[in-house]
């Protein structure tokens, strides 16, 4: 399985059209490709405001980049 380094090293976030569907994404690099704060992102999980799938691994969230992509062209209008 995937898992993108947890720090972004480059000025720019992975190109979420190139990542595999199972591929985990941290809340930095979510929060990059969607051009949020990640204190978006943990607002909108505990309110479950648009709901954005998450996964937990321990205390650890992860965004899975497949669902992200559904997710993304689920909003498109």
């Amino acid at each position: 399985m995937y898992a993108p380094p947890t720090t972004n090293t480059t000025a720019h976030p992975p190109d979420l059209g190139t990542l595999p569907d199972d591929a985990l994404l941290d809340d930095g690099i979510t929060s990059e490709l969607l051009d949020l704060k990640p204190g978006t992102l943990a607002v909108w999980r505990c309110t479950g405001r648009y709901g954005l799938p998450f996964v937990k691994v321990g205390r650890k969230v992860r965004y899975r980049a497949g669902d992200l992509r559904e997710w993304l062209a689920s909003r498109a209008r």
